[in-house]
């Protein structure tokens, strides 16, 4: 028979027990629970199972030239109004933000006023980090595009052959980078940025310097420093699943139809001699291109994972088949000539036949307003978002554009 005390001990050693076991089961309780919320908000991803990701709203997009930087901006435009957020636009009548010369904070529309609290910047700019910094928060994530310098420069010759002495006064592409210099006179450079190492200048150096292997590495240093990713226009899909997860945005978010691509008919075959040609007239934005190149890759492979990345741009373009399906009359872009509703006629510029779309007639309202969005060309979605910022100022005249009233109303969904 036991005594009384081990009885005693006996039951205390059971509460004990049955205290901790109660403990132990709340707590997993209690964990379960946690991570059902997560998990049940799509707008929260998790990174590590203590570091939930949260959508950036604060974000600088460098826009270089012929890089299909103008889907992207349509990409920031739509994220923009989608959560009612504060652009940075171009003052006046302009639609650049001073381009080319170099940025300054009072080309920003109401800057005066507004200061650093613009949650958007994605006009064409020159970069200056400093006046940048004025504009928008500490916490702006920064990115910008390259594209691979060969079929960018025979792109920039065919879009700007009007506009650029030397490429007006030479007969082709290929004629032009047979003997660059010419035609291109460095005196004459603000003509002639289009010309030579275009992406160098846009990030706001020198596109005439001496290619020196000491400057070159401190430029792309400094670059590195002051952006957080650098896309790749050679590897679109690629780069709008890398813009997602780093900004921790939803798929429907980096969505787009193409936007200011020309006709393959106003495409000229550069020779293979153009192509070496262009790596060393343009051997500043070859080096940038390769350095950038090679990161992007590594970034993935850090990050996603090639096969995470695979799966993630079948998503995409499945998602972007159906929304073509529901949107677009003709299922993918036509010529200009062949554009029903003028108000979505993309600018036209040089030799180049810039493409546009024709939406369906019987969509509904909202699906109406979604689709407009997505095929709205850029100065006419620039002019209607100033309309709406400031509506106190005069318009900006962007030639044709859509009727006030078919975009007035903005969605306002709850923030991620």
């Amino acid at each position: 028979m036991k005594s009384p005390g081990c009885a005693s001990r006996h039951v205390r050693y059971l509460i004990v027990f049955n205290l901790c076991l109660g403990i132990f089961f709340l707590s997993g309780f209690f964990h379960l629970k946690n991570k059902n919320d997560v998990i049940s908000n799509s707008h929260e991803r998790l990174l590590i199972p203590s570091a939930p990701c949260r959508a950036k709203t604060n974000v600088m997009f460098l826009k270089t030239h012929k890089t299909a930087s103008s889907t992207i901006l349509n990409i920031m435009f739509r994220f923009a109004e989608r959560y009612n957020l504060t652009v940075a636009l171009p003052a006046d009548q302009h639609f650049h933000l001073g381009y080319p010369k170099t940025f300054l904070a009072h080309f920003v529309e109401g800057f005066q006023t507004i200061g650093q609290n613009y949650n958007i910047m994605s006009n064409h700019l020159r970069f200056n980090r400093s006046e940048v910094q004025k504009v928008m928060a500490p916490n702006t994530f920064y990115f910008s595009i390259l594209r691979n310098p060969i079929p960018q420069l025979e792109s920039s010759y065919i879009y700007y052959k009007d506009d650029v002495p030397a490429f007006r006064i030479s007969k082709d592409v290929n004629e032009y980078l047979a003997s660059p210099m010419k035609y291109y006179h460095s005196e004459a450079y603000k003509q002639n940025i289009y010309a030579r190492n275009i992406m160098w200048f846009d990030f706001g150096y020198n596109n005439n310097a001496e290619d020196n292997k000491k400057y070159v590495q401190a430029v792309l240093k400094e670059i590195e420093q002051n952006f957080h990713l650098i896309l790749i226009a050679d590897y679109f899909d690629e780069s709008m699943i890398l813009l997602k997860h780093a900004l921790c945005w939803d798929l429907d978010d980096v969505i787009y139809f193409k936007l200011n691509s020309r006709s393959q008919d106003t495409v000229q075959t550069l020779t293979p001699e153009s192509k070496e040609r262009i790596k060393v007239w343009c051997s500043l934005d070859w080096k940038l291109y390769q350095h950038f190149n090679q990161s992007f890759w590594r970034r993935i492979e850090e990050t996603i994972g090639l096969e995470e990345l695979e799966k993630e741009v079948n998503g995409l373009r499945t998602r972007q088949k159906e929304l073509m399906e529901i949107c677009l009359s003709d299922q993918e872009a036509v010529g200009k000539d062949h554009i029903k509703n003028k108000a979505l006629l993309p600018f036209q510029s040089g030799a180049a036949n810039i493409l546009g779309y024709n939406l369906k007639q019987d969509l509904d309202n909202r699906t109406l307003r979604i689709c407009q969005r997505m095929v709205l060309p850029e100065l006419q979605y620039t002019s209607y978002l100033y309309a709406v910022q400031h509506p106190h100022k005069k318009r900006k005249q962007a030639g044709l554009f859509l009727p006030r009233t078919s975009l007035q109303e903005k969605t306002q969904p709850t923030p991620k």
